[in-house]
């Protein structure tokens, strides 16, 4: 990505180039899931990692909550007691957990099952259980997993972007700093959804390439206006 006077040139990995008198990074985040066998292949389908976004379809069925750490392992243990009353903690690498957060699962009948998960156990294209590292295999039907959302603006840091720390740490990346309407440090640059803020979902990171749109669209005509007006 670079800059000329008046416009941006892109390239693509395939050597495609792509020119634009604006520009809206919208690139998102990338999903860094464990280490697992069959993790990859079953993600967004059993293996899910968000109880708003996945919830309804895995209600009441035997829920594993993948420990990579403990605290978001009881975090989300808790989100998905509210839609099953079968939820296990398989313990992983998430190492020890609180005696408050012990006292919970024990409140809610949330089990925990130590020993690292090496590999998921498939039937008929279905979840059915994960093996762990002493040969059990513990029987689940769906899988909480919290991956790690990095950001992905690695491309347009040659612009001279400002960029801030992550919400959640400096191992996620840096986010790209925006104003209230998306406007980057850059001119001529706007920045909308996950690659600003991790913590935006789907309806804020479309509202935000909305704005962003408009906002873009109205300089585009205003800088068309001053060209007119310096040809008269």
């Amino acid at each position: 990505m670079r800059r000329d006077d008046d416009a941006f040139t892109l390239t693509t990995a395939d050597g495609t180039i792509v020119r634009g008198r604006r520009l809206l990074i919208a690139t998102g985040t990338a999903d860094e899931l464990p280490p697992i066998p069959g993790l990859w292949e079953r993600f967004g389908r059993d293996a899910l990692h968000c109880p708003y976004c996945h919830g309804w379809e895995v209600q009441d069925r035997v829920i594993g909550v993948l420990g990579t750490n403990a605290e978001a392992a009881a975090h989300q243990a808790q989100l998905f007691r509210q839609l099953s009353d079968r939820v296990v903690v398989l313990r992983n690498t998430a190492g020890a957990f609180t005696a408050e957060q012990e006292a919970a699962f024990a409140a809610r009948g949330i089990q925990v099952v130590d020993g690292v998960v090496e590999r998921l156990e498939i039937a008929d294209d279905r979840l059915v259980g994960v093996r762990l590292d002493d040969g059990r295999t513990v029987p689940v039907e769906a899988l909480a997993v919290a991956p790690v959302n990095r950001v992905r603006a690695e491309a347009f840091t040659g612009l001279g972007l400002h960029t801030r720390p992550h919400p959640r740490g400096a191992e996620f990346g840096d986010a790209i700093g925006v104003d209230e309407l998306g406007a980057t440090s850059v001119p001529g640059v706007w920045a909308a959804g996950d690659v600003t803020n991790l913590r935006t979902q789907v309806l804020q990171a479309a509202a935000a390439g909305s704005m962003a749109g408009a906002i873009m669209n109205a300089d585009l005509v205003q800088e068309d206006v001053g060209r007119a007006l310096a040809k008269r």
